[in-house]
């Protein structure tokens, strides 16, 4: 037996309307059948489409901090390059 929903789900959206290299929304991490579709959505299916999106973000934010470390590694292991005399 499903619960009674009294709400709505609220929409992800931010207002970032931008698309990723991988057609998610840059803003909500929604893809584009999903953000089409959101008013057609069952409250359990907006519910699971936000549990996928926030999976999405965290993949993402994971990447950023992994390339980050690796470009701050990558400066440590570079020696200073001397000014050679003109």
């Amino acid at each position: 037996m499903e619960q009674l929903e009294f709400f709505d789900v609220p929409s992800p959206c931010i207002s970032v309307c931008q698309v990723n290299n991988r057609g998610y929304c840059k803003g909500c991490f929604r893809s584009r059948d999903e953000r089409f579709n959101w008013l057609k959505f069952s409250a359990g299916q907006k519910r699971e489409v936000i549990r996928l999106c926030q999976d999405r973000k965290r993949r993402v934010l994971a990447a950023a901090r992994k390339k980050q470390l690796e470009l701050a590694f990558d400066d440590e292991q570079t020696p200073p390059q001397e000014s050679l005399p003109l």
